[in-house]
C-alpha cells in the first residue's frame, strides 16, 4: 500500500510531465483501436450487405466466379441458356425462380458523355430489375424500367451525379452503345458500400451486355417453407446435372466477404504497422520520461533507501507509476480509436463509399487489445528507468538533486552499438550484392533492423560530434546563446540520442520510401525512353478491357500510321520438358507491336514470334523448361482448341516494360479461339505519321470523348500518370508516418519540459547575472532546434542507405535507375528544424516566465 501511495503521489506530482507521454500511449492506442474499428465496421456493413442481396440458392454459369463476377475476358458475363430456369422451377422445394442478366464489365455515362462510375474503385453494375432487388432498393421517385427506353438509377448515384427523372444516359458495354432515359430512382434499405447500380429490363439486359435474348447470368432460386437451403442446393443440383454452379447464400456472401476481406487485410496490417511504428517512437518518449524523472528524484529516492525503501519498493513504485500512465492513456485511446474509426467512416463517405454509423462495430477484443498494447509496452518502456531508480543508494540523499546519473555512454553500450551497426551494414552489403531479389530482401530486412537498432544505442556517442558540427555551422551566429544550448544538448547525451532516435525513426522510413519512389518512377522513363517506339498509349485507369467500339474508333482516326492492339489469354501448357502449366498467360497482340515495344532478344527475332502458329518466350522460361528456337510448346486454349506453337523467339529478361511476356499474333490466337470467345483489348497503341504527332493527338482525344473510361495519353503523359500514381501512395504512407513524427515530436516537447525543470536553479541564477528572457527563450529553442537536426541527420541517412539498398533490389527487377530525390530530403532536413522550434515553444515560455528568486532557491 506504502508503494501505491508514492506512486500515486508521484504520479499526480508530475501531471503536465505524464501527460505528453500518455498522449503517445493515447495516440499510439487510438490508431490501433480505431483501425479495428473501421475495418470491422467494413466487414459488417459488407456482410449485411451480401446477406441481403443473396437469394437462398444462385445458379450462374461455369465461368462465373465464385463471388458473383460475372465478366470474361471478351467483356461479356458467361451465360446459360433460359431452359434452365425451366429446370430449376421443376426441382423439389422450389417456392420461386427468377432469371436476370447483369454486368460489371460496363461504363455509364450522363447525355454530357462524363463517366458516372464510382471513383472510389468500387464496380459499376447493369443488370435486370427483379424480385430478389426489389427486396434490398425501394423505388422511392418514377417507376421500374419497362421498355428498351428506360432504366432506373440507385438514389446514391443520383444525388452524386444530379441526375433526375426523363435524364439521358448511356451504356457503353462490349456490345455496343445503348440509350436509355431515367425512369426511377431507386434507395437502397441497406447500406451502399459505394457502386453505382442501374437497372434494365430483362430483354433489354440481354440484348445491351449479352447481345442474346435466350440468356440469363443468374437464376435466383427462393425456398420453399421448411426447406434448407443446402437441401435447396443439392435438389437443384441434381436436377441440373451437375452442368452450372449452383451455390447457397451463404456461400455467395461468403466468397463475396473473402474478395473483401483481401483489400480489407492489407489496409488493416498496413495501418497497423504504422501504429506499431508510433507505439516504437512512443517507447523512447516514455523512457526519456522516466529517465529523467528518476534523475530529478534522485535525491528524494536516496532519502526513500534512508529510512528503510528497499530496491524492490523503489522500482516497483516506479513501474506503478507506469502502469498508471498506461492505463490512463489506453483507456483514453480506446476512446479516441471509436473516434478515429468514425472520422475514416465519413472520409470514405467522400471518397464515395458510404458506410453508416449504425453498423458501427466495436468488439469486445479491440479495447482488450488496447488496453493491453498500451499497458504492456508503457511498463516495458519504463524498466530500465525502474531498475536503475532502484540503484539509487542512501547517500544520493546527499546529492544536488537534479545531477544527471549517467551523463556519458558506457563501453557496452559502445561495443553493442557498433556491433549491431556493423552486422546491419554487412546485411545491406549481402542485400545488394544479390543475384536474386527473393534472396536479397531477407537480408534487406535484416539489415534495416540491425541498423535501426544499432543507430538507436549508439546514438549517445554519436551526440558529442554531429551536434558540435551542427553547432559551429548553426549555433555559433548567435553567440553565447547559442554556445550554451549546443552545451545543453551534450550535457546528456543519452537522453539526446534517445530524444533524437525517437525523431530518427520516422524519418528514415521518409528517405528510404523517397528514395524507392523516386527510384521507381526514374526507372521506369528510363526503360519508356529506351523501349516503347508508339506514341500514343490507350487503356482504362480501372482496368477495363477496350470494347470494338472504341478499337474502331481509334483506327478511324485521321493522322495515324499504325495502330497495335493488345489482349491477354490464358492456355495450359505443355513444354518439351513435359510438364503442364495450367492457365498460363500469353499475349496475342498486332504485329506491328514488335516496332511499338523495342524488346531486346537473346535468340531469333521477335517479329517472326507473329508468323502463322508461331510465339516467342522470354529466357527465364525457356531455361526453365528446356526451350530452344524451333522447340514446340502445344497449347489448350482457354474456350478453344488445342494448337502447336513453334517458338521463334526467346527475349531477354533484362526489361521493365511488358517483363516476362510470351507473344504471338492475334491472327494466330483468332485461329483457335472462336470469335465470340475472343478476349478484348487490354491496351492499344498508336503511332502518328512522321510529323502529325500533335494534331493526331488532338484527334484521338476527340475519337476517345464518347468513351470516358479510357485515357489517351502521350509519353509524357504517361510518364506523369506514373509519377502521380506512386506519389499518391507515397503521401497516404507519409500522412500515417506522421503519427510516429507527433508522437516523435512530443518527445521533444517533453525532454525539453523536463530539462527546464530539471535546470530550475540554474536558469534562476542565468537570469540574475544578465540573461534576459528573450534570450534564455532563444537558448531553449536553439537546444530544440539542434535536437531536432541531429534524429533527421541520422534518420535521413539511414533512410537514404536503406533506399538505395532496395533499389540494387529493384534493378534486379527491371528498375534500374538510382535517384536521390534530393528537394525531398533538404525539405525534410529543414522541416525538422522547423519541428525543433514549434516543440520548444512551450517550455521556452515556461522558462522564461519562472520568478528569478523562486528558481535561485529551488533545491
Amino acid at each position: 500500500m506504502t508503494v501505491l501511495k508514492t506512486s500515486m503521489r508521484n504520479f499526480f506530482a508530475h501531471k503536465g510531465r505524464m501527460a505528453l507521454s500518455a498522449v503517445a500511449v493515447l495516440l499510439s492506442v487510438a490508431f490501433v483501436c480505431g483501425t479495428l474499428v473501421f475495418t470491422d465496421t467494413m466487414n459488417t456493413t459488407f456482410d449485411k450487405l451480401f446477406a441481403a442481396t443473396s437469394s437462398d440458392v444462385t445458379v450462374s454459369a461455369k465461368g462465373a466466379s465464385d463471388s458473383g463476377e460475372t465478366t470474361s475476358g471478351n467483356g461479356k458475363p458467361p451465360v446459360m441458356p433460359t431452359s434452365v430456369l425451366a429446370k430449376v422451377k421443376a426441382a423439389d422445394g422450389v417456392k420461386s425462380a427468377e432469371g436476370t442478366v447483369f454486368s460489371t464489365s460496363v461504363t455509364v455515362v450522363d447525355d454530357k458523355k462524363d463517366n458516372l462510375s464510382p471513383s472510389s474503385g468500387a464496380p459499376t453494375i447493369v443488370g435486370s430489375w427483379n424480385s430478389n432487388d426489389a427486396r434490398t432498393m425501394k423505388i422511392t421517385e418514377g417507376s421500374a424500367p419497362k421498355g428498351s427506353g428506360q432504366v432506373m438509377v440507385d438514389a446514391d448515384t443520383a444525388d452524386k451525379h444530379h441526375l433526375k427523372l426523363g435524364d439521358e444516359i448511356g451504356v457503353i458495354s462490349a456490345v455496343g452503345n445503348f440509350d436509355a432515359r431515367i425512369s426511377g430512382i431507386a434507395d437502397f434499405q441497406i447500406t451502399n458500400p459505394g457502386a453505382a447500380i442501374f437497372y434494365l429490363d430483362t430483354k433489354t439486359a440481354q440484348s445491351t451486355l449479352v447481345g442474346e435474348s435466350n440468356v440469363y447470368t443468374n437464376v435466383n432460386v427462393t425456398a420453399a417453407s421448411g426447406v434448407t437451403d443446402a437441401q435447396l442446393k443439392q435438389n437443384v443440383a441434381a436436377e441440373l446435372g451437375g452442368a452450372y454452379k449452383v451455390q447457397t447464400a451463404k456461400e455467395t456472401a461468403d466468397a463475396n466477404q473473402k474478395d473483401v476481406e483481401s483489400f480489407m487485410n492489407v489496409m488493416k496490417y498496413a495501418m497497423l504497422g504504422f501504429a506499431g511504428i508510433a507505439f516504437l517512437v512512443g517507447i523512447f518518449l516514455i523512457i526519456n520520461t522516466f529517465s529523467m524523472l528518476v534523475a530529478q528524484r534522485t535525491r528524494e529516492i536516496g532519502l526513500m533507501r534512508a529510512v528503510g525503501s528497499s530496491r524492490g519498493q523503489v522500482n516497483r513504485s516506479v513501474l506503478v507509476e507506469a502502469l498508471l500512465l498506461g492505463v490512463f492513456g489506453s483507456i483514453l485511446g480506446v476512446g479516441a480509436g471509436v473516434g478515429i474509426a468514425v472520422g475514416l467512416m465519413k472520409l470514405m463517405s467522400k471518397l464515395g463509399i458510404q458506410l453508416s454509423t449504425s453498423d458501427l462495430t466495436v468488439a469486445w477484443t479491440t479495447p482488450t487489445i488496447g488496453l493491453l498494447l498500451g499497458v504492456v509496452v508503457t511498463v516495458f518502456a519504463a524498466y530500465l528507468p525502474a531498475r536503475r531508480a532502484g540503484k539509487v543508494s542512501p547517500m544520493a540523499a546527499l546529492r544536488d538533486a537534479g545531477a544527471p546519473a549517467d551523463a556519458k555512454a558506457g563501453w557496452i553500450r559502445a561495443v553493442l552499438g557498433l556491433l549491431l551497426t556493423g552486422g546491419g551494414g554487412y546485411s545491406l552489403y549481402v542485400a545488394a550484392s544479390a543475384h536474386k531479389a527473393s534472396e536479397g530482401s531477407l537480408w534487406l530486412g535484416l539489415g534495416v533492423v540491425l541498423t535501426l537498432i544499432g543507430f538507436v544505442v549508439i546514438g549517445p556517442l554519436l551526440v558529442g560530434g554531429m551536434v558540435r558540427v551542427l553547432g559551429a555551422v548553426l549555433l555559433r551566429i548567435f553567440g553565447p546563446v547559442g554556445r550554451m544550448a549546443e552545451r545543453n544538448a551534450l550535457r546528456n547525451p543519452r537522453r539526446t540520442g534517445a530524444t533524437g532516435a525517437a525523431l530518427m525513426i520516422g524519418l528514415a522510413l521518409v528517405a528510404c520510401l523517397s528514395v524507392v519512389g523516386s527510384s521507381m518512377v526514374a526507372s521506369a522513363s528510363d526503360q519508356l525512353d529506351k523501349t516503347v517506339g508508339t506514341d500514343f498509349i490507350i487503356q482504362s485507369d480501372s482496368g477495363q478491357l477496350i470494347t470494338p467500339q472504341a478499337v474502331k474508333a481509334v483506327k478511324d482516326t485521321p493522322g495515324l500510321a499504325r495502330v497495335s492492339e493488345y489482349k491477354e489469354a490464358e492456355a495450359d501448357y505443355t513444354t518439351p520438358d513435359g510438364k503442364t502449366l495450367k492457365n498460363t498467360d500469353v499475349t496475342a497482340a498486332s504485329p506491328t507491336y514488335a516496332e511499338d515495344l523495342r524488346v531486346k532478344t537473346v535468340a531469333g527475332k521477335l517479329k517472326d514470334a507473329y508468323l502463322p502458329d508461331s510465339m516467342s518466350v522470354h529466357e527465364k522460361f525457356a531455361k526453365a523448361h528446356g526451350i530452344h528456337l524451333g522447340s514446340k510448346i502445344k497449347m489448350a486454349f482457354k474456350d478453344g482448341a488445342t494448337a502447336s506453337m513453334t517458338v521463334r523467339a526467346i527475349t531477354s529478361n533484362d526489361g521493365l516494360i511488358d517483363a516476362g511476356s510470351k507473344y504471338m499474333s492475334i491472327a494466330t490466337l483468332a485461329k483457335y479461339v472462336p470469335a465470340d470467345k475472343m478476349p478484348l483489348d487490354s491496351l492499344v497503341f498508336a503511332t502518328a505519321k512522321d510529323g502529325q504527332q500533335d494534331a493526331a493527338y488532338t484527334s484521338l482525344k476527340s475519337a476517345m470523348h464518347d468513351y470516358p473510361q479510357y485515357k489517351v495519353r502521350d509519353q509524357t503523359d504517361y510518364k506523369q500518370a506514373l509519377k502521380d500514381q506512386i506519389g499518391q501512395l507515397l503521401n497516404m504512407i507519409y500522412g500515417l508516418l506522421a503519427l510516429a513524427i507527433i508522437v516523435a515530436i512530443l518527445g521533444v516537447v517533453n525532454t525539453l519540459a523536463l530539462s527546464v525543470v530539471e535546470r530550475t536553479r540554474e536558469i534562476g541564477l542565468m537570469r540574475a547575472i544578465g540573461l534576459s528572457r528573450r534570450q534564455l527563450r532563444r537558448m531553449i529553442r536553439l537546444e530544440s532546434v539542434v535536437i531536432a537536426l541531429f534524429g533527421a541527420l541520422l534518420g535521413l541517412g539511414l533512410g537514404m542507405g536503406w533506399g538505395a539498398t532496395a533499389q540494387k533490389l529493384l534493378a534486379l527487377e527491371g528498375l534500374k535507375v538510382l535517384d536521390i530525390p534530393w528537394p525531398t530530403i533538404i525539405a525534410v532536413f529543414a522541416g525538422s528544424a522547423f519541428v525543433g522550434l514549434i516543440a520548444a515553444l512551450i517550455p521556452a515560455f515556461r522558462a522564461g516566465r519562472m520568478n528569478v528568486l523562486n528558481a535561485i532557491a529551488t533545491e
